[in-house]
């Protein structure tokens, strides 16, 4: 019997190990990214219609009809700087939901850090990030809107978002590959997610009272961070901080626990 494992056990987070492997990181990003617009009959242009589609359909219910306020901004602009990192961390979390079951195949083979499956399934998303962009600067180029320093503001958030969606994809991922139910829940868990986040709404329309509650929620401080830079308004650190230390504390728990989850994959997927 051969038994095929790493010569120590890995760490919490193996830097080393997944810089040896990460030619495959990339192949495993770039087979994410290419399967998920195969036999599509406009391919990548999906990544620019969704959250448009989201975007129009929200500034006519919400916008137009429920005459949600959005700040004296455009409500296009308005709703659409804070879907472009809420859809990208809502697709990195659905992407990591069935990503040890869509490799079932390579984790019964061969051995990898396993950590690669979730990091290259937050990484095929990353693509579709940029490209909501090209979306973004049409519409505020539509509405005259200006365009900042305040952008600049972008980098540091999107690193956020992108830890975020590591800390969170991880946790998810480990549950996923071990009880199937997850798959059919986590749809339904970011619906009502997106809701809980002032995604779009403003925060003050649910009252100073609710503010500390609502800032619990890490992609808040995120979403609000977003909307700052990119609409020129004062940035919330109290909101950004809480965003940092939650997604921190789970990214430990996420990474955690698919370690410990890890050696359970090949028996049961």
């Amino acid at each position: 019997m051969i038994i095929i494992k790493p010569k120590n056990r890995i760490a919490f987070f193996p830097i080393n190990e997944l810089y040896h492997y990460r030619d495959l990181l990339y192949f495993l990003t770039k087979k994410n990214f290419i399967v998920k617009y195969k036999q599509t009959l406009i391919g990548i242009s999906w990544a620019i219609i969704q959250p448009l589609m989201q975007m129009v359909v929200f500034s006519i219910l919400f916008g137009r009809f429920a005459k949600i306020p959005s700040d004296d901004v455009p409500y296009p602009i308005f709703v659409y700087s804070a879907l472009i990192p809420w859809t990208f961390f809502a697709n990195s979390i659905s992407a990591c939901n069935n990503s040890i079951i869509n490799h079932a195949g390579l984790i019964n083979k061969v051995y990898f850090p396993r950590l690669l499956i979730p990091l290259s399934a937050v990484g095929s998303q990353v693509i579709d990030f940029g490209l909501s962009f090209i979306v973004l600067i049409g519409i505020m180029l539509f509405y005259q809107f200006p365009i900042t320093w305040g952008f600049l503001m972008i980098v540091p958030l999107t690193i956020l978002t992108i830890f975020s969606a590591v800390g969170f994809g991880t946790f998810i991922a480990a549950l996923s590959g071990i009880y199937r139910d997850f798959r059919h829940i986590i749809p339904f868990f970011l619906s009502i997610w997106m809701f809980l986040t002032p995604v779009i709404y403003p925060p003050s329309l649910l009252g100073t009272e609710f503010e500390f509650i609502i800032h619990l929620n890490p992609m808040s401080g995120i979403v609000i961070g977003f909307r700052s830079a990119i609409l020129n308004q004062a940035f919330n650190w109290t909101a950004l901080l809480l965003a940092l230390i939650i997604s921190s504390l789970f990214f430990i728990i996420g990474i955690f626990y698919f370690n410990k989850a890890e050696d359970r994959f090949a028996d049961l997927v």
